[in-house]
């Protein structure tokens, strides 16, 4: 018997050894290839492939074993993306771009910022050319800045107008016993409407319709001056589906062509009487171009990246946590070369409590340095609630802003327990209000945690007020959780001016009254080597890679829903998450 075991465990041993092994010479090969410089050969086209994941902020995973596992989700930074672009412009080695993308992993106001930088360069005197087998509208929008744009012809162009879809539950909570009860002030805060009503309310409606007909308008806008077509053809070509094929297409001037994916490479070659080379982007970033030129200024703005929903703790590169986000400041505070501070938020909000610790830092801040804030595809309650007091206040047209209002939910399945005879009893050493998950809600406790809500919509119409130099009656007036679009909160104050990061930085140097500076970016991300180990050596996806296979886009969207609403702690200032532009 003790033979055995022995034996087992020299067994086991040997393969923990050889697993090890293998580990440490994949990990040295890996470390060797990655400090190959890749090279940017001249005739070279850079393919823009936007299918992966586009952060505001990307940085490069310090994990050594996630590249050589494959467990990092693709992902690219907008920032990367925009320096190469405008890299390109100017590299001799550089002929052109091709937009070759299955899907614009990107929110709108992103897209619309590569956009602009796109049709930047192409003041160089270099083309662009895209080419796709059917575009999907936020791909055509990207894609229709080409001089010339291609489609395959079986394929087609969905060309439609903007919607959204929201779920509403009321109907069944009523059917299996399970209730949110909802505490909020804002008749505009439709983050709630959903547990609240089966049907989607006016004062909903009417903002959403807004927003929506605000985010079209500027990409009609942008589409017309680049294709030719006056907004009045492009609504007629969405409302009667002109897009369905490619004739179609053709016929109302959506493409240039109709060719093989054969016959657009051949363009391509044809673009020069030697040799192209295609370099993807990815690449061409991978190269050093994603970098901004460097300036020999020791003076630096520095820009502080808050993306995500607001989480009371220390938070990650895909949550907002006061956490990481104060160090961030502290240092950006601290650090005596750096000159000014650009905020750059991409959050729909989540934790009043986090939001009002990180205001709290940023006004600290304020006070010894110039602070500027710009907005990305999403700023909305609490995204806003820590943008607000900023210096100056920069959006995209699309970016989605405001949503000031405030919420707090909790579940209730006393009909649930009820129907399947559970009954809950409480006992107490005083008399103050409880709130039990299988008892209707106390009175009392309402009272309380209303009063809890309307003090936090109080203090949170005092930030914006004093932040933006208005009454709060003017504040009160736009709040309400109401959702505007960049362009609509310029018109009632939220907002400074349109522009985007380049433009915040700009600014936030004049304030400094620095005229050469580097960018210095914030936060940190680390991880400890034992987190290395932390994951199956096997498992090539990562687990929401995994699951949006497994389940697919619509029920992985739900299963997001109720997972995040478990994290949910304490009073909410959110826009509804669920939101999803088509």
């Amino acid at each position: 018997m003790k033979f055995l075991r022995n034996l087992l465990a020299s067994i086991l041993g040997f393969f923990i050894s050889l697993f090890l092994f293998f580990m440490f010479f994949a990990l040295v090969g890996s470390l060797m290839s990655s400090s190959e410089d890749i090279e940017v050969k001249s005739n070279s086209i850079i393919e823009l492939d936007l299918s992966a994941s586009v952060k505001d902020f990307a940085p490069k995973d310090d994990n050594p074993l996630s590249e050589i596992l494959d467990y990092t989700d693709e992902k690219v930074g907008l920032n990367a993306i925009i320096n190469a672009i405008e890299n390109a412009q100017v590299d001799p080695n550089i002929l052109g771009i091709s937009i070759k993308t299955s899907q614009v992993n990107a929110g709108v106001a992103q897209t619309q910022a590569i956009r602009d930088k796109l049709s930047d360069f192409k003041e160089s005197g270099k083309f662009i050319f895209a080419y796709n087998d059917f575009y999907d509208q936020k791909n055509y929008y990207l894609s229709s800045v080409a001089d010339s744009l291609f489609v395959n012809p079986v394929g087609s162009i969905d060309f439609k107008g903007l919607s959204t879809e929201i779920l509403y539950y009321k109907d069944f909570e009523d059917k299996y016993g399970v209730k949110m009860e909802v505490i909020r002030h804002g008749k505009y805060k439709s983050a709630v409407e959903p547990y609240l009503t089966n049907t989607m309310s006016e004062s909903n409606r009417e903002q959403t319709t807004s927003f929506l007909q605000s985010i079209w308008s500027e990409m009609l806008s942008d589409i017309s001056v680049n294709r030719n077509i006056s907004e009045d053809k492009l609504n007629n070509i969405a409302d009667n589906l002109q897009g369905r094929n490619a004739t179609s297409s053709k016929n109302n001037s959506l493409v240039d062509g109709i060719i093989y994916q054969d016959e657009y490479v051949q363009k391509l070659k044809n673009a020069s009487s030697e040799k192209i080379h295609m370099i993807s982007l990815q690449d061409y970033i991978a190269s050093g171009k994603g970098r901004r030129n460097v300036s020999v200024s020791k003076d630096k703005i520095a820009v502080i990246y808050a993306q995500g929903e607001i989480m009371y703790g220390e938070g990650n590169e895909d949550v907002i946590g006061q956490g990481i986000i104060n160090k961030a400041i502290k240092k950006a505070k601290k650090d005596a070369s750096v000159k000014a501070v650009v905020l750059r938020v991409n959050s729909p909000g989540g934790s009043a409590l986090a939001s009002e610790l990180i205001w709290r830092e940023l006004e600290l801040l304020k006070k010894e340095k110039p602070l500027v804030v710009s907005m990305g595809n999403v700023a909305a309650s609490g995204g806003y609630y820590i943008s607000c007091n900023a210096d100056k206040v920069f959006a995209e047209p699309t970016t989605i802003t405001g949503s000031i209002g405030v919420f707090g939910m909790l579940p209730n399945m006393e009909k649930l327990a009820s129907r399947i005879g559970i009954n809950a009893e409480q006992v107490s050493t005083n008399n103050n209000p409880e709130y039990s998950l299988f008892e209707p809600m106390d009175p009392r406790f309402y009272e309380v945690t209303k009063e809890g809500v309307e003090d936090i919509y109080d203090t949170f119409l005092t930030r914006v007020s004093n932040g933006r130099k208005l009454t709060k009656e003017a504040v009160d007036a736009v709040a309400q959780g109401r959702v505007w679009t960049g362009k609509e909160a310029v018109n009632i104050g939220l907002v400074d001016a349109l522009g985007n990061l380049d433009d915040a930085i700009i600014a936030a140097a004049n304030l400094a009254d620095v005229s050469a500076y580097r960018i210095r970016n914030y936060p940190n991300y680390t991880h400890d080597f034992k987190d290395s180990f932390s994951f199956n050596p096997f498992l090539k996806a990562s687990k929401e890679k995994l699951l949006k296979e497994t389940l697919g886009a619509e029920t992985y969207r739900l299963y997001t829903t109720i997972n995040e609403f478990q994290k949910w702690k304490g009073i909410q200032v959110r826009m509804p998450y669920l939101f999803e532009i088509k």
